[in-house]
């Protein structure tokens, strides 16, 4: 989106105009972003399914964790993160060990094979990221860069 189409979004955004371009820049950045995704975990062709792989990051950033925060975490039942668990343990990805604080507890860590597995689907997609990046002229790379700190605050939960 040019500087023009934006600061017309931002002025109207008050407006049924300004809200059907909203609604159609939500749809548009929707779209694209599923499907970059999906383009990236398609040619990314890694053996760890999608959820594993989800919360291998939760527990890298967040753990220790105990099953139930992992799966809250994950929005999941614990039933399926028990599942999702079993697996990433079998495959040497996860250690669970007992809570200190409650020895009927168990705490989820990442193993470092979890860690190198982790490092090594994050290469292999920001190589591909990149592969797809290097289609753009620089002034689309540039509009990119500057559009960042809006897509991440995306991110931010509303609570």
């Amino acid at each position: 989106m040019g500087m023009n189409a934006r600061s017309h979004v931002t002025q109207s955004a008050g407006t049924s105009t300004g809200h059907d371009e909203l609604t159609e820049l939500a749809a548009r950045l929707r779209l694209a972003v599923g499907r970059l995704n999906r383009r990236i975990r398609i040619d990314g062709r890694e053996s760890i399914p999608p959820l594993q792989l989800s919360a291998l990051v939760t527990v890298e950033q967040h753990g220790p964790l105990r099953l139930s925060e992992l799966a809250r975490r994950e929005a999941v039942t614990a039933p399926t993160m028990s599942r999702v668990l079993s697996a990433l343990a079998d495959h040497g990805l996860v250690v669970r060990s007992v809570d200190p604080q409650d020895a009927r507890g168990v705490l989820i860590t990442l193993s470092e094979h979890g860690a190198v597995r982790l490092d090594e689907v994050r290469t292999h997609r920001n190589a591909l990221v990149a592969r797809r990046l290097t289609r753009l002229d620089p002034g689309q790379c540039a509009t990119l860069a500057a559009a960042m700190p809006a897509l991440e605050a995306l991110l931010v939960d509303d609570g």
